[in-house]
């Protein structure tokens, strides 16, 4: 049920077109796939999403390299410490991503980068059992197509 729950709140943040919404629905997202993955036994996913929940949070107040660069570590120290195989490095990796999108990208290029994410998760999860999840990541990454054209179109109509 938690796979469902990040399911729909991961829809409704990857239809934002404003960034600080996008995050805000992302952390809500992260919170649901933190009970979901811990029940899956899948320990480097809860990992990854934590920090992914903390660095949503914090980058609707913090946008500063510092930061992001503090999340990436975190991510990558966690990822170490919680090596259970290649399959731990999908999440890491996908979390780094996200990190590099939300501290030091927006809009178009925010989305973009996200995308990347998006489908490492989608490998993850299809990998690990997630239904709910594998549902989710194939339906973000249309939803992030779609904002991605929309934004493309808003960008186009602002330059001319």
């Amino acid at each position: 049920m938690l796979g469902y729950a990040a399911f729909a709140l991961g829809l409704a943040c990857f239809l934002q077109t404003d960034d600080r919404r996008f995050k805000l629905f992302m952390a809500a997202e992260c919170a649901a796939y933190i009970g979901h993955f811990a029940l899956l036994g899948q320990p480097t996913a809860v990992a990854s999403t934590a920090v992914s929940l903390g660095r949503s949070i914090a980058s609707l107040k913090w946008r500063t390299p510092a930061v992001g660069l503090f999340f990436i570590a975190l991510s990558l120290a966690l990822g170490a410490w919680l090596f259970q195989g290649w399959l731990s490095l999908l999440p890491i990796a996908a979390s780094c991503i996200g990190t590099t999108a939300l501290f030091f990208l927006h809009g178009l290029r925010m989305r973009a980068l996200m995308l990347v994410g998006t489908l490492l998760w989608l490998v993850n999860n299809l990998l690990v059992g997630s239904i709910g999840g594998t549902l989710l990541e194939a339906c973000l990454a249309v939803a992030n197509l779609r904002t991605i054209a929309q934004l493309w179109r808003a960008e186009a109509r602002a330059a001319a």
